[in-house]
Parts: structure tokens; C-alpha cells; sequence
């Protein structure tokens, strides 16, 4: 039966659509509820059900990313709107709108409602508003509370992108505008759009309103003009779309006139340009070529990117950024190296990680291919990587700086006890989508081989953001982590990699589960725990134990309020937990089936996982409950962490 329902659930969650989850976006904005008397409650809650299901199956079937629904039987009729924004993949948008949906029904007695989310808008009223004469009702403007250094120009810049963007977007077919431009040290990411149904008068008007309030958010790294049922506008200095997302809002920024002359010379110029650049490129490359004949990159064969938007750093300036990677700027250490806080000449503080060196002949070729690799990947809950330093055997990564440190220091540090239940909910919530990308969403697949709470790094808002990824290829031929062929984290490590060195995605969904049990206890995953028999009982043992017993909230961090937490929300995220944790690699759920199951309202009740396998002291597999005994070590050897996308 769990088999069944699992499968059942993951079916629903992919029906009809292309790609996988990646990230729904479903950072609450607006949630608002009007309660007006209606005439017959049921019937308003029947023609309520049928509008919705009306939108779903548009979003869904259709993959419609603005639909429109009304069912009018009886007394009491219901009109309804839905829009995600374009650049979500069909299965992000129907999550979206399967979270709106589950929100929105919480106006049970509501005649009007309306939902947004950075990702999607819903809206249902008892009143015809379908037409295109919608009013712009309230705006909101949602500000940063990150300040970008001025000296980069990123305010005035991004005044010209929101002017631009307001002026554009209602001459677009569809309302919709994404763009990116280049500042000094990074990029403004910016959208605009306004529902469908709107005539291009009232689209610009609504926008006007949005960009006289949000460019006010200015120079915040990111800023939010919301309408919540008219038109919407973001801009952020980070990537919350995919670059090829993005269109050329130039010719819908032009004026007219000025005669056909003017034209030609323009389109000549355009030519003339273009023609250079092409040139220099190819000069550019063919010189390259001539210094380096038999170099090949291995990213380019895989069918990355070119390498956009990453500064090649001097070495001497982040040894002077880091004060000479003194011990106190030393921020940890790890397998792939140890991590400094580096304060750049412009203020802006970084993270600095000195790989661990090597004797390599074909390093120069391996570290760039993979850096340009890891570059390309853009996600909310993953670090990003501002660029990279070589110099003789050395190897440096720089990244941005996360201001809260790693998860663990929150977990077993002197922050210990500081998360509340929501904060711990949005970690284990946003890590999952952060893995899924990397498996499902990213042009190849990326396996991380090493999530721990140590590798989640906490931002100034408390979201996580994975770190490490796509570092073991970075690693010389003769390091690892544990050994010469293991790369992992005991604790954390899937008993089917670690033992017989079998690697895959689910590899990552089994230390997943593990974290997601330490968030929720408070206990590392190694720490053993001396029971009434005076057997070590560790994290992943105790928590089957109290499941088995139904006593899932016995494992709930005791810093933790009980009167902070749903304990039937608790009880779905462990069950969750050791879904990701079972002995079974095939019976593990996808990453992209873990968002799913935590953004929807079931209860599991009907999925039981099975027991996992115990490997503790000396890594030896346990299906039973007796001590493990012994000290031996066993590792195992591991695949490339990289395999290509299905």
C-alpha cells in the first residue's frame, strides 16, 4: 500500500508536465480573505471547488501559466484567476498553484481571496473581475535589508532596469519581461509582469505605481512591488531565473520615428558591431588554440555554458583580502580545503577556499573545466560562486559570503536551541530543493557526495543555501575526505556507498534524511546515546525506534516549544526523513518527490517506511537492535560525482 501511494503521489505530482521540481518560489507575499455573507454557503463552496479544479487542469494539462476559471451554478457563483510567473517549469508552477490553492481554501467562509507568492498569484471573488478593466487595488513594496556599495552603480543602474522594464513590459505579448544586467562585480536580475487579462493602459499604469515604490528599495540588494491581483515587479542582485530566460526588451523600448535613414545607419551600426565582435572572438579563440593545441575542456564536452559572470581574482589581492589566510580569518576547514573571510578593496566581504593542492600534470585542465562547470549553476538554495584564483599549485574558489555561518553551529554550537520550528521547517524545505536542482534541474546531474549540516551554509534570512557541490573533481587523485577512495561524511553516508561504493542520487536523499533528523532533534547523527541496556543508540536507530512506537515527537528537540510546533507536521517530516533513509536505495524518494511530499497537506498515513540500515561504529550493517561491536574502518570506491542529466 505505501508502494502504491507513493507511486500514486509522484505520478500526480509530474502528470502531464516537462522537467522536474526545481524551486516553486513559494516565498509568501499577500495573503488577504474578505468575509461577506453568501446565500448558500455550499453552493459557494461547490461553484469554489469547481473553479479551482478548473484552473489545475489548465496549469496542469494545459501547462498554462495564466488561466481563468468561473463556475456561476445557483445562487452563489465563483470567478477565479491564476498566474505564475513564465520562467517556472510546468512542474514548478502547478506546485506553486497546488500551494496557493491549499492556502486559499483557508478562507473557508471567504467570498474573495487572494495569495501570492514570488512564484504565482490565486485569486477568487463572487464577483465577475475577469474582465479587462480591473482596478489596481493596494500596491506593497517588500525592501532588502542588504545594502549593495554604491561605487558599483547597482542603484542607478537599477533605476534605468525598473524604468525600463515598466515601459516595456505592456507591449510584450503575454505582460511578462525577465532581464539581467551587468553590473561591477555581479548583475541586477530583474521582472515585470501584469495579469493577462488586463488592456496595455491599465498593464502600464499598475507598473508605474510598482516602480515608483520599489526602485525606492534602492541600493538593496533586492526589492519586491506587488499588487495582489493586477501586476507584480522583482529585481534582486541574485539569480532567480535562468539566464536563457531572459528576453531583449530593446526593440519595445524605442520611440519611433526619426526616418529611414536614421534606421539604416542604426541597423548598420548594429551590423558593423556585431560583425567586430564576432571578429575578436574568433581571434581571441584561434590564439588560444595556437598556445594550447591539445587542450580539451571536459566541460564544454558535457555541454556546459561558457563561463559568464565569474571574476577571475589576483592572487594577491585575496591573500590581502584575507589578511595572508591568517588563522583568525579562518571561517572552517574541510575535506575539499580550508575557508577564509576576505574583505575585498571595495568592502565586499567573500569567502575564500583554498582547495587542497596537488601534483597534477592536467590540473590546469580539470579546474577549469569544473569551475566553469560549477559556475553555471543558479539556484536560491545553493552558495554561489563569485569566481576563482589560480596561481602554481593553488587552487581558490571564492564565494559569497554567508553571514550566518553553517547549520551545524545552530544545531550542536553556541546557537544551539536558537532555530524555531518554522526556521528548522524552511531549512529542511529549502535544502531539498536545492538538491533536486542538482540532480533533476541542472543540465547534467550533479551528485553531492558529502550533505551534512556542516555543507549548509544559513544566509542573513535564515535560508539555506548548499555548499560543496561539484568540489569532488576538484579534489587531487590522491586526496579525499576519508580515504584514498571515499568521499563522505561518516553518519551521513548511504550504507550502499559507503559499503560497496554504489553511488547515485539517492545517495544524497539518505544523508538528507539523516540531516533532516538532526535539524528536527538537535542531535549530531554520531553522538551515541546510552539506553537502560547500556547500549550506544545512535541518531538514526533512536529515531526508528520511537516511529515504531508512534512516538515520533519524543525526538523533538527539547529547546523547542511544544507549543510552537504542529506535532502531526512533526510527525510527516520524520516519516519523511526515514522514507530518504530506508535500507533500499530504490525505495528512497527522489529529491523532487521530497518537495512535493513536504508542500502538500497529506499526512503520510498511508506510507510506511521500512527499517533502514544501522551503520555505526564500525560501519558494519545492522537490520537488528544489538550493539555494534569492533573498531575496523570500511570505505568504499567511489564513481564520478558527475553523471550526465536523464
Amino acid at each position: 500500500m505505501k508502494v502504491v501511494a507513493l507511486t500514486l503521489l509522484v505520478l500526480w505530482s509530474r502528470w502531464s508536465f516537462e522537467g522536474a521540481v526545481g524551486d516553486p518560489q513559494l516565498f509568501l507575499l499577500k495573503w488577504e480573505c474578505t468575509v461577506v455573507k453568501v446565500r448558500d454557503l455550499s453552493n459557494f463552496h461547490q461553484n469554489l471547488n469547481a473553479s479551482l479544479a478548473d484552473l489545475r487542469v489548465q496549469v496542469s494539462n494545459q501547462s498554462k501559466h495564466f488561466a481563468t476559471a468561473q463556475s456561476t451554478t445557483g445562487t452563489d457563483p465563483v470567478f477565479a484567476m491564476f498566474q505564475c510567473r513564465n520562467y517556472l517549469s510546468n512542474t514548478d508552477c502547478t506546485n506553486c498553484f497546488a500551494a496557493a490553492a491549499a492556502r486559499i481554501r483557508n478562507c473557508s467562509t471567504g467570498n474573495t481571496a487572494r495569495v501570492v507568492y514570488d512564484g504565482c498569484f490565486l485569486r477568487y471573488g463572487n464577483n465577475e473581475f475577469l474582465d479587462r478593466s480591473l482596478i489596481i487595488s493596494s500596491s506593497d513594496t517588500l525592501c532588502g535589508n542588504q545594502t549593495v556599495d554604491e561605487s558599483t552603480a547597482f542603484g542607478t543602474v537599477g533605476r534605468q532596469v525598473l524604468m525600463d522594464l515598466q515601459k516595456a513590459t505592456p507591449k510584450i505579448s503575454g505582460y511578462f519581461a525577465a532581464t539581467k544586467t551587468q553590473v561591477a562585480g555581479g548583475a541586477i536580475y530583474a521582472i515585470a509582469q501584469c495579469a493577462e487579462t488586463l488592456t496595455q493602459l491599465t498593464c502600464l499604469d499598475c507598473l508605474s505605481i510598482e516602480q515608483s515604490g520599489i526602485q525606492d528599495c534602492l541600493p538593496n540588494t533586492n526589492g519586491r512591488g506587488v499588487d495582489p491581483q493586477v501586476c507584480f515587479m522583482r529585481y534582486s542582485e541574485t539569480p532567480f531565473f535562468a539566464d536563457n530566460q531572459t528576453i531583449d526588451i530593446s526593440p519595445f523600448l524605442k520611440q519611433g520615428g526619426g526616418g529611414s535613414i536614421k534606421k539604416w545607419v542604426v541597423i548598420g551600426g548594429g551590423l558593423a558591431g556585431a560583425l567586430l565582435v564576432v571578429i575578436l572572438i574568433s581571434s581571441f579563440r584561434w590564439h588560444r588554440r595556437s598556445q594550447s593545441p591539445k587542450r580539451v575542456s571536459r566541460s564544454t564536452i558535457m555541454g556546459a555554458t561558457e563561463l559568464k559572470g565569474l571574476t577571475r581574482y589576483k592572487y594577491n589581492d585575496l591573500k590581502a583580502a584575507t589578511k595572508k589566510f591568517s588563522e583568525k580569518n579562518k571561517l572552517g576547514e574541510g575535506g575539499f580545503g580550508a575557508v577564509y573571510k576576505g574583505t575585498m578593496k571595495n568592502g565586499k566581504v567573500v569567502a575564500v577556499k583554498k582547495l587542497i593542492s596537488g601534483n597534477s600534470s592536467n590540473i590546469d585542465d580539470e579546474f577549469e573545466s569544473e569551475v566553469m562547470l560549477i559556475s553555471n549553476v543558479h539556484h536560491r538554495n545553493l552558495v554561489r560562486l563569485l569566481g576563482c584564483c589560480s596561481k602554481g599549485q593553488e587552487r581558490i574558489l571564492v564565494y559569497e559570503y554567508m553571514a550566518n555561518a553553517s547549520l551545524d553551529k545552530f544545531l550542536f554550537g553556541k546557537r544551539k536551541g536558537s532555530l524555531n520550528w518554522k526556521q528548522r521547517y524552511d531549512i529542511i524545505l529549502g535544502t531539498a530543493r536545492g538538491l533536486a536542482y542538482l540532480h533533476e534541474e541542472f543540465h547534467v546531474s550533479i551528485i553531492h557526495r558529502d550533505i551534512k549540516s556542516g555543507n549548509i551554509l544559513l544566509d542573513e534570512e535564515l535560508q539555506p543555501k548548499i555548499s560543496d557541490f561539484g568540489l569532488v573533481k576538484l579534489l587531487p587523485g590522491d586526496q579525499s575526505h576519508l580515504s584514498t577512495r571515499f568521499a563522505g561524511t561518516l553518519g551521513y553516508t548511504a550504507p550502499e556507498y559507503a559499503l560497496h561504493g554504489q553511488l547515485s542520487e539517492k545517495a544524497d536523499t539518505y544523508s538528507y534524511g539523516i540531516v533532516v533528523l538532526e535539524i528536527i532533534s538537535g542531535q549530531k547523527s554520531i553522538d551515541a546515546k546510552v539506553v537502560d541496556d547500556d547500549e550506544d543508540e545512535y541518531l538514526l536507530r533512536q529515531a526508528w525506534k520511537l516511529y515504531e512506537r508512534g512516538m515520533h515527537v519524543e525526538l523533538v528537540d527539547k529547546s523547542l516549544d511544544s507549543n510552537s510546533y504542529d506535532a502531526e507536521e512533526v510527525k510527516k517530516v520524520i516519516s519523511i526523513a526515514l522514507l530518504c533513509t530506508q535500507a533500499s536505495a530504490a525505495m528512497r524518494p527522489a529529491l523532487s518527490e521530497v518537495v512535493v511530499l513536504l508542500s502538500s497537506n497529506d499526512l503520510l498515513e498511508h506510507m510506511r517506511p521500512s527499517m533502514p540500515i544501522f551503520i555505526e561504529s564500525n560501519l558494519r550493517p545492522h537490520r537488528d537492535f544489538s550493539a555494534s561491536t569492533g573498531s575496523s574502518t570500511t570505505y568504499a570506491t567511489a564513481s564520478n560525482s558527475i553523471v550526465p542529466a536523464r
